[in-house]
């Protein structure tokens, strides 16, 4: 016999290997217990303590994901980028620890792989992005030997400081795919750090560093721009503009490139001694092929919601904010920072028949590593201007950005933004700098 479950449980976990015939229902639904699902149930739970939530999230473990780039620069420990995921779900919140793996949003539904019906009133979409490591042909294969890294999952982040600490010179490639991705910064970010280890090192005249890029700009706000191109001109990195990596050729140690021409896409072989790939990625593809994702254009594949409301644009009792959302912004777990209470102030007045009227400005932050001790805390939002937390020009690279990028954001992370506290320039009433200030 199926059970249904309506109570609220206090922080249970609902294992997933149980019945396979489960029909649950819970007033929200939350899918994906990363950095945006854990942030909105927090701040609901703060809210209203009687709200009944469920969360579905299958990984046991919790990463904080922005430390991998340290991680991989040789500045950060792997172990300190992980937790348990019990220990961050909200107290009185459900854990459903299985998969998702389709929609049905006529019928409030959402299915899971080990077949349970979770029904419920109101759906928040936050399971992330997929990594699609297998559309590069070879990579799978060639990853984590053979100078082959990245920092985009926890296994790998520690072997691309192994590649860097142990370069004795030559071509030393560095990736950005023709998709969105998680901090659209971090491709950058890696890459300086690992001409400051090659300086230290003694093989930077022995190096041909080269950003090769599949689009056609460094940074999508010029005024960033403008600054990492002068970092790429000091530290003598080639710019590879149009360059999208397809395969990798272990053997002959080799990336090989569909580089855009006016001619049209022609094909383009590298040699490399190391390469740090950028993979690109998707929204999950359970979310692909909802009636929930965005049909066609620029953003299809993705939650289909209202860029200020982050309410979907069919279907008024879904949300969804974070990395597998429609919202054109960079996807970072600063931009959930700013949208977790749009979506939740919008979600609680929906619940009381009450008029939306939080809205998100698209804000975003992407702290620009430019070495060692270097950071540009590039924040911005819709706009794409320039704009600050801080009573600084965000503009210019900074030491004490390094010190909140090393030290201060991890401790936010854990300690403030997954408890659903306020953000941190707002608490603190802070005097944020302004485009058009000296």
């Amino acid at each position: 016999m199926s059970s249904v479950i309506q109570a609220k449980t206090n922080t249970s976990e609902i294992a997933a290997n149980s019945s396979t015939q489960e029909k649950l229902h819970y007033q929200i639904v939350i899918v994906g217990g990363g950095a945006a699902g854990i942030t909105v149930a927090s701040q609901l739970q703060t809210k209203n303590g009687k709200l009944n939530i469920a969360i579905v999230e299958p990984n046991d473990k919790h990463y904080y994901q922005p430390a991998w780039t340290l991680v991989g620069g040789g500045q950060y420990s792997i172990d300190a980028t992980v937790k348990s995921e019990q220990s961050c779900i909200p107290k009185g919140v459900t854990w459903i620890r299985d998969y998702a793996t389709e929609l049905d949003p006529d019928n409030n539904t959402v299915l899971s792989r080990c077949g349970k019906q979770i029904h419920y009133d109101y759906l928040v979409l936050c399971p992330g992005i997929q990594i699609d490591w297998h559309l590069i042909e070879g990579l799978q294969d060639a990853l984590g030997k053979g100078g082959v890294c990245s920092n985009y999952a926890f296994e790998y982040a520690p072997h691309t400081w192994e590649v860097i600490r142990n370069f004795q010179g030559g071509n030393a490639l560095f990736t950005f795919p023709a998709t969105p991705i998680k901090c659209g910064g971090a491709p950058q970010k890696i890459m300086y750090m690992a001409d400051d280890a090659f300086r230290k090192q003694g093989v930077c005249n022995k190096t041909n560093m080269m950003f090769c890029s599949a689009v056609g700009a460094i940074f999508p706000v010029p005024a960033y721009a403008e600054r990492l191109l002068k970092v790429v001109d000091r530290r003598n990195i080639q710019l590879k503009f149009k360059h999208n990596l397809k395969a990798i050729r272990a053997e002959a140690k080799e990336a090989v490139f569909d580089v855009t021409t006016d001619e049209g896409v022609q094909q383009v072989v590298i040699p490399y001694d190391i390469i740090h790939v950028t993979p690109p990625m998707s929204a999950p593809d359970f979310i692909k092929t909802s009636k929930l994702a965005v049909a066609e254009g620029a953003g299809k594949g993705w939650v289909d919601v209202n860029k200020e409301t982050l309410q979907h644009n069919i279907y008024p009792n879904v949300f969804s904010l974070g990395d597998a959302s429609s919202l054109p912004t960079s996807k970072t777990a600063a931009a959930i920072r700013r949208q977790a209470p749009v979506l939740v102030e919008n979600l609680l007045a929906l619940i009381d028949s009450s008029s939306l009227t939080g809205s998100y400005n698209g804000y975003t932050c992407c702290p620009l590593i430019t070495g060692y001790g270097k950071v540009i805390m590039a924040e911005f939002d819709y706009t794409n201007q320039p704009m600050s937390t801080f009573p600084v020009d965000p503009r210019e690279e900074r030491y004490s950005m390094w010190l909140v990028k090393r030290h201060v954001l991890p401790w936010v992370y854990w300690n403030r933004m997954l408890k659903g506290k306020r953000f941190e320039g707002d608490a603190l009433k802070l005097k944020g700098w302004k485009q058009g200030q000296s």
